[in-house]
């Protein structure tokens, strides 16, 4: 009975030992990803969002991608889950990242942890 006490306590340490670096493994591993909230707007409606796990660095085509079915052109988004644009009638895609305008395509655009990514299908006035 002595030996198998012994014997757990020694098991228990070395648990103890160990845990710690499985730990830091974990946390390590963590930073390379973030998490990002895309929503999709027609006009003023809210017509989707979902919130995306990605690799650090990733850009906004590669989360939009990873949550819908995308056709884009040249880094331009022209289809999102079956809403597409009408060039005709002026009505296009464009997007914001945390309520600011972006010039570049999406193909482009470098995102960060707890960015929010709104594309709105919409009249361009410009």
């Amino acid at each position: 009975m002595k030996k198998f006490a012994a014997f757990l306590a020694s098991l228990l340490m070395l648990l103890g030992v160990f845990a710690p670096a499985t730990a830091t493994t974990v946390q390590a591993k963590s930073t390379n990803n973030i998490k990002v909230t895309y929503t999709l707007k027609k006009n003023k409606k809210q017509i989707a969002k979902k919130t995306v796990k990605l690799k650090k660095n990733a850009t906004v085509t590669k989360g939009l991608k990873k949550a819908w079915k995308v056709t884009d052109k040249k880094g331009f988004i022209t289809k999102i889950d079956g809403h597409k644009q009408n060039n005709k009638k002026k009505i296009y895609w464009t997007y914001t990242v945390n309520k600011k305008k972006v010039n570049v395509s999406a193909d482009k655009k470098k995102l960060h942890n707890k960015d929010k990514v709104e594309f709105k299908l919409s009249k361009y006035n410009g």
